[in-house]
C-alpha cells in the first residue's frame, strides 16, 4: 500500500546582510526576494521603490537607516534575511542584529575593495563569531580586477577567503544579466582546474582533512559546511546585484552550504530591536533560541498580546513560534536591546558606541519636560541615542555617532511629534576611570534610617564598562541586602568626578556592609552604595578618557606630506604610508576631537579627490586632561545629585560628614588593604604626559594587541626567580658532584610545579608524581633576612617570631605542604626539643645545645630519601649541607618571592571567583554535571 511521502522539513537560517554604504547590500538583497519569488519586480534604491525600504526618509535619501525582516524560501530552506543599515551613523542598529544571527553576507564593492568600515564589520563579525559569505557587487563595472580584489581580501580580511564560484553549477555564467556576464567572469571555461585548486586550499585547512584529500581527492560536502561554520574558511562569490549577474549561484551557495544550528528545548530568546508600528503600538523583535513561544504566555509579568512575523512592510499573525524563528511581539513594555529571556543571557556591551554630545534646541512654548519623555521613546527604540537631561543647565542632550544621524533625527521627530528641533554645536564624549583600586565607604544613617556599605573600585580592561561584584559573607549581610546593593549599582549610570563624565572600565565589589534590624530600608542602601561609589572615586587617581577615531586618508601622493603634516599637528600615529598608483594611502589613529571636522579639509586642499574614512578605535587618556577639566566647570562637591559625603546620626539627629572624614566615623572595617591592592593591579592605561609626544597608546583595545600598562614591580626577565630557574639547579649540582661525588637518590623525582603560585620559583625535574612535600624553614635566618622583620625584632623579637608564624600559616594554606618553622633554643639551658602545632604548621625549639642548622640537617638526613625536602635559608654553608643530602634549596628572598606570588595567586583565584551580580542555573554545580545539562538543554541528551 502506497503511502504519502512525508514532507521534507527545511532547514531555517537566520542571515543578516551587512556592508559599507552604496556597497549595493539593498540591491543585493532585492535579488534574492526576486529569485525566491517573494517579489514580482526588481525594485531599486535610486527609484525609491526597493522592498526592504519601508520608510519614507530611507526612499529619500537612498539609505537603509532601520534594520528590517524579510522570508526567503527556497527548495530545501527557510531564510529570514535581515537587512542592516550601511552607514556608520547607524552602526549601533546593525551592531544589534549581530546578537542573533547564525550566517552573515558581507557585500563588497568590487570599485573600491576593502574599506574602512568593512574591517569595523569584520571585526564585529570575528567578535560574535558569525560566519560569513562574502559577495562582492558591481563586477560590471570597467576597472574591476578579480584576482587583485580576491588577493585582497585574502590580505586585509582572511586568508582563507576563497572563490567559490566553480563549487555551484552554472559556474561563472550570470543568470539574467543584459549579456550574461562580466568581465571577471568567463563562462565555457573548464572550472576542473579551479575546484582542484580549491579542494586543495580547502584541506589545507585542517591536518585530518589534507590526510582524508591525499586519500580520496576530495573533500566531503558536510566537512566544508562545518568549517563555514566554524570560521575557518570564508567563501565569495563575484557578481553584479544590479544586472542580477552571479547571483543566482551566490543563492544556490547559501543553500547548498549553511546548517541548521541546534537549539535547547527550553524556551530562550533574545531582544534585538524595539520600535513601534504607525499606530504606536510598542513592538518586541525578538530571535527564539529555545523551545516555544505561544500568545497569551506570561514573560516578565507581562503578556503577549500578538506574534508577528514581518517581511517588508507587512505582516502575518501567528498563534506559534518554534526555535530559530525571528519574530515580532506585542504587550511587552519593559523589554530592551541585548536582553535575554527565559534561559537567554544578557547580550555583551556594544563595541560602537556615539562619542558626539549636541544640545537638543527646542521651539518657544514647548515644554521641556513633556520632549523629555517623548525622547526617551525615542531612546527605547535607539538605545545609543543616549537623551541626557542636564538638571544644572535645563537642557536636553543627545549623544549622536555623527551628522547624517543629526537630519535623520530631526526628521522623526517632526514626523512622530511634529516638532520642530535644531541641534546644537557638538562636543565630545568623554569618560572617566581610575589608575589605582580604591576602598570607597558610604554611610546613610538620618533619624531612623541606616545603612552602610563599603566597596572596592578597581580599575578594568579597556572597553569592559562596569562590572559589580560580591565578596561579602551572608553571614556578616544577608543575601537579600547584598543583591539591592548589586542592583543600585546597575541601576545607575556613575559618574566621575573630573568632569561628571560617565564612569567606565571599573570593576566594583561589595566588601561588606551592615543593616539595622528595625530601622533599615531599601532606599537607605541606595543612598548607601551610591554615596560609597563617589567617596571612593574622590579617593582615587582618576583619568580622563576621550575617543579615538582608526583612520585610512587616501590623498594624491604628492600631497601626502600635507597629509602626515596634519596627522602630527593632531598628535596622532600613523603608518608609513602605502602608494595605490597616484594616489598615497595613510592609515593610523588620532583623537575624534581633532579629527572630526578634517573632512572637509582634506577634500578643500585636495581638489575632492582626497577620502577619509574614520571608525571609533576606543578611548584613551586625554593629553590636555587638566585643561578640559578646568574648562568643564564641574565641581563634585556641588553635584547635589551626587552627593560625595556621607550621613551619619549623633544625639538624635543626623550630620552630613565631608567624603574626606567619612573614614574616621565608618562603622565597619573590611579587612582590605587598598595600597596592597595596588600593587598587584594591572595598570592598563599608560597616562601620557599632557600636551607632548605622540607614542602608541598602550591603553587602546584592540584585538592582538598586548594589553599592557607601566606595571609595578615587574620583571623584564620570563620566569624571574630569587632562587635561581631550573637550569641553574641543574649546574650548581653537576658542580656539586664534581666536588663532592654523586648524590644517590633511591626516591621518586616529583613534577616541576610547587604549591599553587602563578609563577614557581623553586622548579623541580618532571618524573613520578610526589607523594608529600616538606618544607623546613630556618627561623631566624629568614627574620634577619627580611627587612621588615628585621626592623620589627629591633623592638621586639617575640612580635618578629609571631608576624613569621602568621606569614607561613597563610602560606601553607596556599602551599598545601608539610611546613616546619625552627627556632634556635640552644643558649636555653635545660631547654628539650619542643614542638608545637600553630594552627596548619609546626613550630620546633630546639633543645640546648642545638642550632636551627644541625636540626633541619638531621631531619633531612632523615626523610630526604623518601619524600621531597626543601629547606629555606640563606646560610650558604647550609645549602651545600642540605644539598648533598638530596634536598633542595630556597633562599630567604626566594621564599620571601614564594609568598608574595602564591598571595597573588589567590586574590587573581577569588577575583575569578567572587559572585557576580547574576545568579545563572549552572553556576553552582560541578563541570561533568554542567556539561550533561548543556548537552541535555541543547537537545543531544535526554534524562
Amino acid at each position: 500500500m502506497g503511502g504519502q511521502k512525508p514532507e521534507k522539513t527545511k532547514k531555517r537560517i537566520c542571515i543578516g546582510i551587512l556592508a559599507h554604504v552604496d556597497a549595493g547590500k539593498t540591491t543585493l538583497s532585492e535579488g534574492l526576494l526576486y529569485l525566491c519569488g517573494e517579489i514580482r519586480k526588481l525594485g531599486r534604491v535610486d527609484h525609491g521603490d526597493a522592498f526592504l525600504d519601508t520608510y519614507e526618509l530611507e526612499r529619500e535619501r537612498g539609505i537603509t537607516i532601520f534594520s528590517k525582516q524579510a522570508r526567503l524560501k527556497t527548495e530545501e530552506m527557510e531564510i529570514t534575511l535581515l537587512d542592516t543599515p550601511g552607514h556608520v551613523d547607524f552602526s549601533a542598529e546593525m551592531e544589534r542584529t549581530l546578537q542573533v544571527l547564525d550566517y552573515a553576507i558581507l557585500v563588497i564593492n568590487g570599485m573600491d575593495g576593502v574599506q574602512s568600515h568593512t574591517m569595523t564589520l569584520w571585526r564585529l563579525l570575528e567578535r560574535y563569531e558569525i560566519p560569513v559569505f562574502l559577495f562582492v557587487n558591481k563586477m560590471d563595472q570597467q576597472g574591476t580586477d578579480h584576482d587583485a580584489l580576491l588577493m585582497d581580501l585574502r590580505k586585509r580580511l582572511n586568508e582563507n577567503c576563497m572563490d567559490f564560484a566553480c563549487m555551484t553549477e552554472d559556474a561563472r555564467e550570470g543568470s539574467a544579466g543584459e549579456n550574461g556576464k562580466t568581465e571577471s567572469m568567463k563562462p565555457g571555461t573548464d572550472t576542473s582546474g579551479d575546484r582542484e585548486a580549491l579542494m586543495e586550499n580547502l584541506a589545507m585547512c585542517e591536518e585530518e582533512l589534507l590526510e582524508t584529500y591525499l586519500e580520496t581527492g576530495e573533500v566531503a560536502h558536510r566537512e566544508i559546511c562545518r568549517l563555514i561554520a566554524e570560521r575557518k574558511v570564508f567563501p565569495c562569490w563575484f557578481g553584479s546585484a544590479l544586472k542580477m549577474q552571479g547571483v543566482q549561484e551566490f543563492l544556490q551557495g547559501l543553500e547548498s552550504y549553511t546548517m541548521e544550528r541546534a537549539y535547547s528545548r527550553e524556551f530562550g530568546a533574545r531582544v534585538f530591536k524595539i520600535a513601534r508600528d504607525p499606530q504606536g503600538v510598542r513592538l518586541t523583535y525578538l530571535k527564539i533560541t529555545g523551545g516555544d513561544l505561544k500568545v497569551k504566555t506570561i514573560l516578565d509579568e507581562e503578556k503577549i498580546d500578538q506574534i508577528r512575523i514581518y517581511s517588508g512592510s507587512k505582516y502575518e499573525l501567528v498563534q506559534e513560534v518554534s526555535a530559530g524563528d525571528i519574530c515580532t511581539v506585542t504587550g511587552l513594555t519593559k523589554t530592551h536591546p541585548g536582553q535575554g529571556l527565559g534561559t537567554e543571557q544578557e547580550s555583551v556591551l556594544p563595541v560602537l558606541e556615539p562619542v558626539l554630545n549636541y544640545q537638543i534646541i527646542l521651539p518657544e512654548g514647548c515644554d521641556v519636560h513633556e520632549m523629555l519623555k517623548k525622547l526617551k521613546q525615542l531612546e527605547e527604540e535607539e538605545p545609543q541615542l543616549h537623551i541626557v537631561w542636564d538638571s544644572v543647565l535645563g537642557e536636553i542632550h543627545a549623544q549622536l555617532m555623527g551628522e547624517v544621524q543629526i537630519e535623520i533625527l530631526k526628521s522623526m521627530i517632526w514626523e512622530r511629534f511634529h516638532v520642530a528641533v535644531e541641534f546644537g554645536a557638538g562636543s565630545i564624549v568623554y569618560k572617566e576611570t581610575i589608575a589605582e583600586p580604591v576602598i570607597g565607604v558610604g554611610h546613610f544613617e538620618p533619624l531612623r534610617h541606616y545603612a552602610e556599605v563599603q566597596l572596592l573600585i578597581e580599575p578594568g580592561e579597556p572597553g569592559s564598562g562596569c562590572q559589580f561584584f560580591t565578596a561579602c559573607s551572608e553571614d556578616v549581610l544577608a543575601r537579600n541586602w547584598q543583591r539591592l546593593i548589586l542592583t543600585h549599582l546597575e541601576e545607575k549610570e556613575h559618574l566621575g568626578v573630573l568632569t561628571g563624565s560617565a564612569l567606565t572600565d571599573v570593576q566594583i565589589t561589595l566588601l561588606t556592609g551592615r543593616a539595622h534590624a528595625k530601622h533599615t530600608e531599601g532606599g537607605d542602601f541606595r543612598q548607601a552604595t551610591y554615596r560609597a561609589v563617589r567617596q571612593g572615586l574622590k579617593k582615587a587617581k582618576s583619568i580622563l578618557l576621550e575617543p579615538y577615531y582608526e583612520f585610512r586618508l587616501e590623498v594624491p601622493a604628492e600631497m601626502i606630506g600635507r597629509a602626515m603634516s596634519d596627522v602630527q599637528k593632531m598628535q596622532g600615529k600613523f603608518n608609513p604610508p602605502e602608494t595605490d598608483g597616484d594616489m598615497a594611502v595613510l592609515t593610523g589613529m588620532a583623537a575624534v576631537s581633532s579629527m572630526r571636522d578634517y573632512q572637509k579639509e582634506v577634500i578643500s586642499y585636495t581638489g575632492g579627490r582626497g577620502r577619509l574614512f574614520c571608525n571609533l578605535k576606543g578611548y584613551a587618556p586625554c593629553r590636555n586632561q587638566e585643561e578640559l577639566v578646568m574648562a568643564s566647570g564641574y565641581d563634585s562637591e556641588r553635584d547635589l545629585e551626587n552627593p560625595t559625603g556621607s550621613v551619619f546620626c549623633a544625639h538624635g539627629a543626623g550630620f552630613v560628614v565631608p567624603w574626606d572624614q567619612v573614614e574616621n566615623y565608618k562603622h565597619l572595617d573590611c579587612g582590605a588593604d587598598a595600597e596592597e591592592l595596588a600593587q598587584d593591579t594591572e595598570n592598563w592605561y599608560e597616562i601620557p604626559e599632557q600636551e607632548t609626544s605622540t607614542e602608541s597608546f598602550t591603553g587602546m583595545p584592540a584585538g592582538g594587541q598586548n594589553r599592557t600598562g607601566s606595571g609595578k614591580g615587574r620583571k623584564g626577565q620570563k620566569g624571574f626567580s630569587y632562587s635561581g630557574s631550573y637550569e641553574e639547579e641543574q649546574e650548581l649540582q653537576a658542580i656539586f658532584e664534581r666536588t663532592f661525588g654523586a648524590v644517590k637518590k633511591e626516591r621518586f623525582t616529583p613534577s616541576r610545579t610547587v604549591g599553587r603560585t602563578s609563577e614557581s620559583t623553586v622548579r623541580y625535574r618532571a618524573g613520578k608524581p610526589r607523594r608529600e612535600e616538606y618544607l623546613l624553614v630556618d627561623g631566624y635566618n629568614i627574620i634577619f633576612a627580611w627587612e621588615e622583620l628585621r626592623e620589627l625584632a629591633k623592638k621586639n623579637i617575640h612580635a618578629a617570631c609571631d608576624k613569621l608564624m602568621d606569614i607561613l600559616s597563610n602560606y601553607q594554606g596556599y602551599r598545601k605542604c608539610t611546613l616546619i618553622l625552627v627556632f634556635d633554643a640552644y643558649k636555653v639551658e635545660g631547654h628539650a626539643e619542643e614542638v608545637i602545632p600553630y594552627h596548619n604548621i609546626f613550630v620546633v625549639y630546639t633543645k640546648e645545645a642545638e642550632t636551627a642548622d644541625q636540626y633541619i640537617e638531621k631531619t633531612v638526613h632523615r626523610i630526604g630519601r623518601q619524600y621531597q625536602v626543601t629547606v629555606a635559608t640563606s646560610d650558604g654553608l647550609e645549602q651545600v649541607i642540605i644539598m648533598g643530602q638530596g634536598a633542595h634549596r630556597l633562599s630567604a628572598m626566594g621564599l620571601k618571592k614564594e609568598i608574595e606570588d602564591a598571595e597573588k595567586a589567590g586574590k587573581q583565584e577569588w577575583k575569578a571567583r567572587r559572585q557576580s551580580s547574576k545568579t545563572y542555573l549552572f553556576d553552582q554545580v560541578s563541570e561533568e554535571l554542567s556539561a550533561r545539562l548543556e548537552k541535555v538543554r541543547m537537545g543531544q541528551e535526554e534524562l
